[in-house]
């Protein structure tokens, strides 16, 4: 009866040893981590650049040699490139009330209130009874110009 009273003491003395031991190599471990996670070599690859910045200095002969010249513009564009590249969009499909080209009845109303009217909405944009266009339609980058060219490109054969 004695060595078990003796046991009795024993375990929860040794359970409590273990924890403590266990306790004691997680916090060695966990400082240890946090030593190296410190360290100018840890730190420094955290905050590294992820890219490069070059100046033009650096760039010249590499960028000439992979990306063409630009073709230099003869000037704007005829009706039918403004109007195929981004006017059919609507004009082609009578989108948000577009009128379609070739369509006089749709036309008609819109050619009578004069160029300038039809003019000033496709630059400006309009919202009606019957539809809207946006500013420019779909071409920001049109000059007015360009934009007068597609006009009549939709109009003139009506």
């Amino acid at each position: 009866m004695y060595v078990c009273w003796e046991n009795e003491r024993v375990l929860p003395r040794l359970n409590h040893l273990l924890a403590a031991s266990l306790a004691a190599l997680c916090l060695s471990a966990t400082v240890h981590s946090a030593e190296q996670a410190l360290s100018p070599e840890a730190i420094a690859e955290r905050i590294k650049p992820v890219g490069s910045v070059y100046s033009a200095k650096d760039l010249e002969g590499i960028a000439t040699a992979a990306t063409p010249a630009p073709a230099a513009s003869s000037g704007p564009r005829d009706g039918e490139t403004v109007f195929k590249g981004a006017c059919f969009a609507c004009h082609d499909t009578g989108v948000a009330g577009a009128p379609k080209r070739g369509d006089k009845a749709a036309w008609e109303p819109r050619i009578a209130q004069g160029f300038d009217t039809l003019k000033k909405h496709a630059i400006e944009g309009f919202t009606g009874k019957s539809g809207m266009m946006p500013p420019r339609g779909t071409c920001a980058s049109c000059s007015d110009e360009e934009i007068e060219n597609a006009i009549h490109f939709m109009i003139d054969k009506l």
